[in-house]
């Protein structure tokens, strides 16, 4: 599967996975068996800080994430996801196991139950939605391979399903729970080795009417990188005003950007 550039994530654009048109190709069990199959518990803990934010983009197409999950209903094609991902980080930052009933959703806010029925065949099981995707045509939800083998759609690649909420946004009533705040969406208008450089753009931006210009730190890279954002902004609209405002200047390569929201006695994560 190729990776898109989704300008979403905290310290630099995320890669998230784009399904492929073709059905992937059956994935044989290992020599040990796998971990039985069980249905999802109702998850333990609120709405996940990564994979929430207010929209994202891939290939120029705007998704805008549901702030609740209540009352979600729609048909369409399944498709799953399988070796290729196994064990790689997924949207809400937990590790993809593809013996595990998860999926991946463009818009139910993260994490999500869902219960999906094979149209055909009538079957249906209960999944979590942990990831984002699929970001392929006239496709609602994608699978992992063990929801998939449990709905008899493996051989096929795809299969007619019907996806429906369970509960609200955490499956259930979030009772003694506390959701976390959406994360803050910001715009990154450059991104330097030089902290003398991003302070010149910094200044730039503020002598151009700009305000609230940040400089984000960020040595989770190599080499570590000074990023000039400027933010939280309220709203795609806001988004998209600021934009066009930056490139007319000239002076930034603007980027839709997210930070998780900042904790009392924390600093904001770049």
């Amino acid at each position: 599967m190729l990776a898109a550039t989704v300008l979403l994530a905290g310290c630099a654009p995320a890669h998230w996975p784009v399904r492929e048109e073709a059905p992937p190709a059956p994935v044989k069990p290992p020599p040990t068996a796998p971990k039985a199959s069980k249905a999802p518990a109702i998850p333990a803990k609120p709405e996940s800080w990564t994979g929430n934010p207010p929209f994202y983009e891939v290939f120029g197409e705007r998704y805008f994430v549901l702030p609740d999950s209540s009352g979600y209903r729609e048909q369409g094609m399944a498709s799953w996801y399988g070796k290729p991902f196994h064990g790689r980080r997924t949207s809400s930052g937990a590790i993809y196991d593809m013996y595990e009933l998860t999926a991946a959703h463009k818009t139910l806010p993260l994490p999500s139950l869902v219960r999906v029925t094979n149209l055909d065949s009538g079957r249906s099981i209960i999944v979590t939605v942990n990831d984002r995707g699929p970001f392929v045509r006239d496709r609602i939800i994608d699978l992992s391979f063990a929801a998939a083998q449990q709905l008899d759609i493996v051989k096929s690649g795809t299969g007619r399903v019907e996806v429906v909420a369970v509960g609200d946004r955490f499956g259930a009533g979030p009772v003694g729970k506390t959701p976390a705040p959406a994360q803050v969406l910001l715009m990154q208008v450059g991104a330097f080795s030089d902290e003398g450089n991003a302070a010149r753009l910094k200044s730039q931006l503020e002598s151009n009417g700009v305000n609230n210009v940040v400089i984000r730190y960020d040595d989770q890279v190599s080499p570590a990188l000074y990023r000039v954002r400027i933010g939280p902004i309220e709203g795609s609209a806001a988004y998209d005003a600021l934009a066009s405002r930056v490139v007319s200047l000239r002076i930034g390569d603007p980027r839709l950007v997210t930070e998780s929201p900042v904790l009392p006695g924390s600093s904001p994560a770049p």
